[in-house]
Protein backbone atom coordinates (compact mmCIF):
# COMPACT_ATOMS: atom_id res chain seq x y z
CA UNK A 1 0.00 0.00 0.00
CA UNK A 2 1.58 3.57 -0.88
CA UNK A 3 1.03 6.26 1.56
CA UNK A 4 1.55 10.31 1.30
CA UNK A 5 4.06 11.71 2.95
CA UNK A 6 5.14 15.22 3.14
CA UNK A 7 8.05 16.47 3.88
CA UNK A 8 9.88 19.96 4.62
CA UNK A 9 13.16 20.88 3.51
CA UNK A 10 15.52 23.09 4.90
CA UNK A 11 19.33 24.40 4.18
CA UNK A 12 20.75 27.71 5.73
CA UNK A 13 24.74 26.35 4.77
CA UNK A 14 26.95 25.93 1.44
CA UNK A 15 25.21 25.28 -1.93
CA UNK A 16 21.50 25.60 -0.10
CA UNK A 17 19.44 24.54 -3.69
CA UNK A 18 22.22 21.80 -4.14
CA UNK A 19 21.71 20.45 -0.84
CA UNK A 20 18.04 20.45 -1.11
CA UNK A 21 18.15 18.74 -4.83
CA UNK A 22 20.58 16.39 -3.52
CA UNK A 23 18.45 15.30 -0.39
CA UNK A 24 15.47 15.32 -3.20
CA UNK A 25 17.54 12.74 -5.03
CA UNK A 26 18.14 10.68 -1.91
CA UNK A 27 14.35 10.96 -1.05
CA UNK A 28 13.53 9.49 -4.19
CA UNK A 29 15.82 6.54 -4.45
CA UNK A 30 15.36 5.30 -0.57
CA UNK A 31 11.72 6.59 0.54
CA UNK A 32 9.55 6.92 -2.23
CA UNK A 33 8.52 8.54 -5.28
CA UNK A 34 8.90 12.25 -5.35
CA UNK A 35 5.78 13.15 -6.42
CA UNK A 36 5.30 16.95 -6.08
CA UNK A 37 7.72 19.70 -4.99
CA UNK A 38 6.88 23.60 -3.93
CA UNK A 39 8.79 26.16 -5.01
CA UNK A 40 11.46 26.99 -3.08
CA UNK A 41 11.18 29.90 -0.73
CA UNK A 42 13.91 32.07 1.12
CA UNK A 43 12.67 32.67 4.61
CA UNK A 44 14.61 33.76 8.11
CA UNK A 45 15.30 31.31 10.71
CA UNK A 46 12.36 30.46 12.80
CA UNK A 47 13.40 29.57 16.75
CA UNK A 48 16.83 31.32 16.61
CA UNK A 49 19.32 34.31 15.06
CA UNK A 50 21.12 33.84 12.36
CA UNK A 51 22.33 35.80 9.21
CA UNK A 52 22.37 32.83 7.14
CA UNK A 53 18.56 32.55 5.30
CA UNK A 54 17.01 29.09 4.59
CA UNK A 55 15.78 27.84 1.31
CA UNK A 56 12.89 25.98 2.09
CA UNK A 57 10.72 23.35 0.27
CA UNK A 58 7.82 20.80 0.87
CA UNK A 59 7.52 17.56 -1.13
CA UNK A 60 4.67 14.99 -1.79
CA UNK A 61 6.15 11.50 -1.57
CA UNK A 62 4.28 8.64 -2.13
CA UNK A 63 6.02 5.60 0.04
CA UNK A 64 5.65 2.10 1.51
CA UNK A 65 7.66 2.70 4.49
CA UNK A 66 6.25 3.19 7.74
CA UNK A 67 6.86 6.48 9.23
CA UNK A 68 9.43 5.34 11.61
CA UNK A 69 11.51 3.69 8.47
CA UNK A 70 11.36 7.06 7.37
CA UNK A 71 12.58 8.77 10.02
CA UNK A 72 15.15 6.60 9.98
CA UNK A 73 16.09 7.45 6.01
CA UNK A 74 15.84 10.57 6.56
CA UNK A 75 17.99 11.25 9.09
CA UNK A 76 20.93 9.32 7.48
CA UNK A 77 20.16 11.42 4.13
CA UNK A 78 20.65 14.56 7.00
CA UNK A 79 24.18 13.29 8.32
CA UNK A 80 25.69 11.94 4.38
CA UNK A 81 24.88 15.59 3.27
CA UNK A 82 26.82 17.36 6.18
CA UNK A 83 23.81 18.06 8.93
CA UNK A 84 26.31 17.65 12.03
CA UNK A 85 23.41 17.05 14.58
CA UNK A 86 19.86 17.10 15.50
CA UNK A 87 18.09 19.85 17.11
CA UNK A 88 18.46 19.55 20.90
CA UNK A 89 15.84 20.32 23.88
CA UNK A 90 16.41 22.72 26.80
CA UNK A 91 15.60 20.58 30.01
CA UNK A 92 12.26 22.44 29.21
CA UNK A 93 11.78 20.79 26.32
CA UNK A 94 11.91 23.88 23.70
CA UNK A 95 14.22 23.25 20.81
CA UNK A 96 17.44 24.75 20.54
CA UNK A 97 18.04 25.41 16.66
CA UNK A 98 20.92 25.82 14.48
CA UNK A 99 22.49 26.41 11.36
CA UNK A 100 22.01 22.94 9.02
CA UNK A 101 23.48 21.89 5.33
CA UNK A 102 20.09 19.96 5.36
CA UNK A 103 17.11 19.94 7.59
CA UNK A 104 14.16 17.05 6.82
CA UNK A 105 11.26 17.25 8.84
CA UNK A 106 8.27 14.97 8.04
CA UNK A 107 4.81 16.92 8.26
CA UNK A 108 1.89 14.69 7.62
CA UNK A 109 1.89 11.07 6.79
CA UNK A 110 -1.30 10.17 5.43
CA UNK A 111 -3.74 11.08 8.51
CA UNK A 112 -2.06 8.78 10.97
CA UNK A 113 -1.37 10.77 14.02
CA UNK A 114 1.77 9.60 16.12
CA UNK A 115 3.19 10.91 19.62
CA UNK A 116 5.92 9.18 20.74
CA UNK A 117 9.62 10.32 21.82
CA UNK A 118 11.25 10.29 18.69
CA UNK A 119 8.19 10.97 16.27
CA UNK A 120 5.25 12.97 16.29
CA UNK A 121 2.90 13.30 13.59
CA UNK A 122 1.56 15.76 12.07
CA UNK A 123 4.24 17.71 12.75
CA UNK A 124 3.64 19.97 15.69
CA UNK A 125 5.03 23.20 14.47
CA UNK A 126 4.31 23.25 11.17
CA UNK A 127 0.88 25.36 11.47
CA UNK A 128 4.03 27.83 12.93
CA UNK A 129 5.33 28.26 10.63
CA UNK A 130 3.30 30.11 7.28
CA UNK A 131 5.61 28.71 4.63
CA UNK A 132 4.90 25.42 5.27
CA UNK A 133 1.87 25.97 5.55
CA UNK A 134 1.57 27.85 1.76
CA UNK A 135 3.72 25.12 -0.03
CA UNK A 136 1.61 22.46 1.51
CA UNK A 137 -1.78 24.45 -0.40
CA UNK A 138 0.49 24.87 -3.34
CA UNK A 139 1.64 21.01 -3.62
CA UNK A 140 -2.33 20.35 -3.29
CA UNK A 141 -3.53 22.40 -6.06
CA UNK A 142 -1.22 21.50 -8.45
Amino acid sequence: MTHNLYLALGSNLGNKADNIRKALDKIDERIGSVYRVADLIETAPVGYNSPNKYLNTVCLVHTMHSPERVLQETQRIEQELGRVAKTAQTSEGAPIYQDRTIDIDLLMYDDIEISTPELTLPHPRMKERPFVMQQIQEIDTL
